[in-house]
């Protein structure tokens, strides 16, 4: 019952916040601060961004590389360089790009930002950290700001970023992804499988209705 609440919610927040952001807003993490322009993700719709910075702020980044893939608002980007990371944030949304550059200046920090599909023009950098928070309701996007909630109605995001990811993956470098328990966690983890990548669950969260986790993906 509570899953079918959560899928009856989960689109009216998508409806809700696209109407929130006719307009920019502002979204704040302790001492960082970020432009949310209309059409891009919104962090404080959901718990998943809070709950990714609150575990991101404890790893060690220092000279390290890191990618936030789908950077949307951008803040997770905006702490991995305050830890003095070497940070790459990808986006297909150009909107989320242009605002990302502004945010990166307003908090002091340097970012690599490229325009890119899931890894298509990351060939040949290696990352020791890579960040994903996914779409994952199954429905076709029908404009870019769709493309921040839904994967396809046959979940093609994941099958396109399950068959791209091993080759960035190592035996030294983290791949973490965020998910709900209101997804289709088995359907996702068994697209993974096809592509000999695991879920190694490393934190849950729950608030209120939603559990969240956090898994490092590793190659079988």
């Amino acid at each position: 019952m509570k899953a079918f609440i959560k899928r009856i919610i989960s689109p009216i927040l998508q409806k809700t916040s696209a109407i929130y952001l006719k307009k920019r807003r502002k979204y704040s993490y302790k001492n960082i601060s970020v432009w949310v322009e209309p059409t891009v993700f919104p962090p404080f719709i959901t718990i998943s961004t809070k709950l990714l910075l609150d575990f991101i702020e404890n790893l060690s980044l220092k000279d390290k590389t890191f990618l936030e893939l789908g950077c949307g608002s951008g803040i997770i980007s905006v702490l991995a360089a305050q830890k003095k990371a070497i940070v790459t944030a990808t986006d297909i949304n150009d909107v989320a790009l242009s605002a990302l550059i502004s945010n990166a200046k307003d908090n002091q920090v340097s970012i690599e930002i490229i325009q890119s599909d899931l890894f298509e023009k990351l060939q040949g950098k290696t990352f020791d950290y890579i960040i994903i928070n996914p779409p994952y309701y199954p429905k076709n996007p029908k404009s870019i700001a769709e493309n921040a909630w839904f994967c396809g109605e046959n979940f093609e995001y994941f099958e396109k970023l399950f068959q791209q990811l091993p080759t960035f993956m190592t035996k030294t470098n983290a791949t973490y992804m965020i998910l709900s328990e209101d997804c289709e966690l088995e359907k996702i983890k068994a697209i993974a499988l096809q592509y000999d990548i695991a879920f190694d669950l490393i934190l849950e969260k729950k608030i209120a209705l939603e559990s969240n986790f956090i898994f490092e993906l590793k190659k079988l």
